[in-house]
């Protein structure tokens, strides 16, 4: 979670090109992340920042017929090696990015303790799909490193957040008392009634609300499908006649929340109102 201290950030390209190769850190840290497109790994080689000891997270993207993105999580003693061997083996990626020390201060013990926290705060955030098939066991470490260690964690957390990888940060949950905290608000339809929040993630649909069991027969194919993978993935599951959310989840738009939760398709803006009866785009937009 951001702990709402302004940060400067420094991003570097080393090609001059926005969407190639970039190298982003805060200027008072030591931690560094390199984002590496899958098609510029050729390039990256010869950057030492990547072959140093840390963690490194490949990303896919989210597709049509899913509802989370895919990520995994790894460590490494070099990790542009252990990235390449990847590349020849594991075909859902489409982004790398290394998380090292700028000051080499990184050693192995380091870097199997940030991997796992990494994968146990993705699992909890749930944003993204982990393609981890093993969870790591805690490792034990001094307790001056896992204090320093915490410390950077937040660093990670951070750079991955400002890169468009929120995959360690929490999504925004109901029962909160913080003042600016935003409205909650309510899908209701036939065998539906859905509680969640706007939020700078989309439209946080919140875990124990019920979606419509049965959708409409002119249900599109893409809020069908969207529907089936949820399932899938187990954020939603059948109980007591009706579809319920198993966990917070985030839809990129109003709209796409509402459809899954009506069973049809849906004008998110005008179907999600606060308890006065507000639309959501009478809240947002007017």
């Amino acid at each position: 979670m951001a702990d709402g201290r302004p940060k400067t950030i420094q991003i570097f390209l080393p090609d001059g090109n926005a969407r190639s190769i970039r190298i982003a850190e805060i200027t008072s840290r030591t931690v560094q992340a390199v984002q590496i497109p899958r098609q510029k790994l050729q390039q990256a080689e010869t950057r030492d920042e990547v072959r140093r000891v840390g963690v490194y997270f490949l990303f896919g993207d989210v597709g049509d017929d899913a509802s989370k993105p895919p990520a995994y999580v790894g460590e490494a003693e070099n990790c542009f090696e252990r990235i390449a061997g990847h590349h020849r083996q594991r075909g859902f990626w489409t982004t790398a990015v290394t998380i090292t020390s700028k000051t080499r201060s990184f050693t192995k013990a380091h870097a199997r303790r940030l991997e796992y926290d990494c994968i146990r705060q993705a699992q909890e955030a749930e944003r993204f799909r982990l393609q981890n098939t093993q969870t790591p066991t805690e490792p034990h470490i001094p307790e001056p490193m896992l204090a320093e260690l915490r410390d950077n964690f937040g660093t990670v957390q951070t750079l991955l957040s400002m890169l468009g990888f929120p995959i360690l940060d929490p999504l925004v949950s109901s029962g909160g008392d913080q003042e600016n905290e935003p409205a909650l608000l309510h899908c209701r339809g036939k065998g539906a009634e859905a509680t969640g929040t706007y939020t700078e993630d989309g439209l946080v649909v919140y875990s124990g609300s019920q979606a419509r069991l049965d959708p409409v027969p002119s249900i599109t194919e893409s809020v069908q499908r969207r529907r089936e993978n949820l399932q899938e993935e187990g954020v939603l599951d059948v109980e007591n006649g009706a579809l319920v959310f198993q966990q917070d989840h985030a839809f990129n738009s109003p709209s796409g929340a509402a459809g899954v939760v009506l069973g049809r398709s849906s004008n998110g803006w005008r179907d999600w109102v606060d308890d006065d009866g507000q639309t959501l785009d009478e809240i947002e937009r007017q």
